[in-house]
C-alpha cells in the first residue's frame, strides 16, 4: 500500500507540488512556448498563460476567450454555433477531463501551483507563530457560494456578453484580469508586468486594482488561514461539476463501528469541511474537498478513510501511522506534541 512506501502522505504530496510548481510555473522554459501552447491548454488547475515561462495553461483563460471571442460573437450573429461554439469548446473540456478523470480534484490539492504558494505560505505563518484562524461552520455556508458566483459570472457570464457586445469588450476575461495566480506565478519568474494596473479604461484600472489587492489580501490571508483562496476558487466549482464522474475519490464507510467522530480528521481539512466529521458515505465529503488526503492522514481508527482508484484502496487510515503522524504536528499544523488528548482518551477506553 501507498502507506508503506511513504511514511508521510503529507511529505509525499508537499513534495509532488514543488515539482508541480516548477513544472507549471517554469516549464514553458524547457519545453519552448511553440511546444507549450499546443500540449494542451486545458489545466484543471490554475496555471496561469500570463505567465512567459508556464509548462500549460489553465482550461478557465480557454473557456473565457471562447465564449468572448467565439460564443458570443456566433450568438450575436445567430448562425455557425455549432462550428464556432460546440466543437472548440467540447474539444477544451474533453481535454480537460481526460486530465481531470483519473486524478480528480487532486489537480487542486497536488498540482495547482496558486495552492502550493499557498500552503508555504501557512508554513511560514506557522514558523513565525502566527495564529490559525479557523473558519467556523455557518462562515464556512456563506462562504462557498462565492466560487459559484465567480464561476457562473466572471468566467462564464461576462466573457459571453462581451462577444455578444452586450457589455465592454475588456470584460472578455475578467476572471484572468483579477486572478492572484497570475501575479504570483508570474512573479515566480521574475517578472512583474502583471502587477502593473492598466489605466486605459476605467473598467482595466478597477480590474487591475481588484486584482492587485485581492493578490495583497491572499498573501497576508495565507499566513493565518489554509487555502484562502482556494475556497473562493472558480476552478474548484468547475472541477465540482466533474468529481463524481471520477475513479479517484476519498471513501468513509457508511456508519463505520470504528468511527467515534472524535472530529480529528474535521480538524485537519485545510478547507474546514465539517461534514467529515460527522457523516459517511458521500455526503462526508463536499464538493470543496481537494483530495488533499489530510483527514484520512489523522483519522485515528483503522480504515474509516481510504483514498481509493477504480474501487483499489491507495491509502488508508490507520491507528499506526497516526501515532507516528502526531510526534510531528497537531491536525492544525501547531507545534508538535507528543500524543493528541483524543487518541489518550481512546487508548484508555
Amino acid at each position: 500500500m501507498l502507506k508503506n512506501l511513504f511514511p508521510r502522505l503529507a511529505r509525499f504530496r508537499f513534495t509532488v507540488q514543488i515539482i508541480m510548481l516548477f513544472v507549471t510555473v517554469y516549464g514553458g522554459a524547457l519545453l519552448g512556448s511553440y511546444t507549450v501552447d499546443r500540449i494542451s491548454k486545458a489545466l484543471p488547475s490554475l496555471s496561469c498563460a500570463y505567465d512567459k515561462m508556464t509548462g500549460d495553461h489553465c482550461i478557465l483563460i480557454v473557456n473565457q476567450h471562447q465564449l468572448h471571442h467565439r460564443a458570443g460573437a456566433a450568438l450575436a450573429k445567430a448562425g455557425d454555433v455549432a462550428l464556432n461554439v460546440f466543437i472548440p469548446t467540447l474539444m477544451s473540456v474533453g481535454v480537460f477531463f481526460l486530465f481531470f478523470f483519473f486524478l480528480n480534484k487532486a489537480f487542486c490539492g497536488w498540482v495547482c501551483p496558486l495552492g502550493t504558494v499557498q500552503e508555504l505560505l501557512y508554513k511560514i505563518g506557522r514558523r513565525i507563530g502566527r495564529p490559525l484562524n479557523r473558519f467556523k461552520q455557518e462562515n464556512v455556508g456563506k462562504v462557498r457560494p462565492v466560487k459559484w458566483f465567480m464561476l457562473l459570472v466572471l468566467v462564464l457570464g461576462l466573457p459571453t456578453l462581451a462577444g455578444m457586445g452586450t457589455v465592454a469588450n475588456e470584460l472578455g476575461d475578467p476572471f484572468c484580469q483579477v486572478c492572484p495566480s497570475r501575479i504570483a506565478t508570474t512573479l515566480l519568474t521574475a517578472d512583474t508586468e502583471q502587477l502593473a494596473v492598466r489605466t486605459g479604461t476605467g473598467i482595466n484600472f478597477f480590474l487591475g486594482a481588484l486584482g492587485n489587492a485581492l493578490f495583497g489580501f491572499i498573501i497576508i490571508a495565507a499566513l493565518a488561514v489554509r487555502q484562502p483562496f482556494c475556497r473562493i476558487c472558480p476552478l474548484l466549482s468547475w472541477n465540482a461539476l466533474f468529481q463524481k464522474l471520477s475513479p479517484m475519490r476519498l471513501v468513509k464507510k457508511d456508519a463505520h463501528d470504528k468511527c467515534a467522530k472524535c472530529g480529528v480528521c474535521e480538524k485537519a481539512c485545510p478547507m474546514d469541511i465539517h461534514e467529515i466529521g460527522t457523516s459517511f458515505g458521500s455526503k462526508a465529503f463536499h464538493e470543496d474537498c481537494t483530495l488533499c488526503g489530510r483527514c484520512a492522514e489523522y483519522c485515528p481508527d483503522d480504515d474509516v478513510i481510504q483514498l481509493k482508484f477504480f474501487g483499489f484502496k491507495l491509502f488508508g487510515s490507520s491507528r499506526d501511522y497516526y501515532k507516528a503522524r502526531v510526534k510531528f504536528e497537531t491536525p492544525e499544523g501547531q507545534p508538535k506534541k507528543r500524543v493528541i488528548p483524543i487518541l489518550r482518551a481512546k487508548e484508555n477506553a
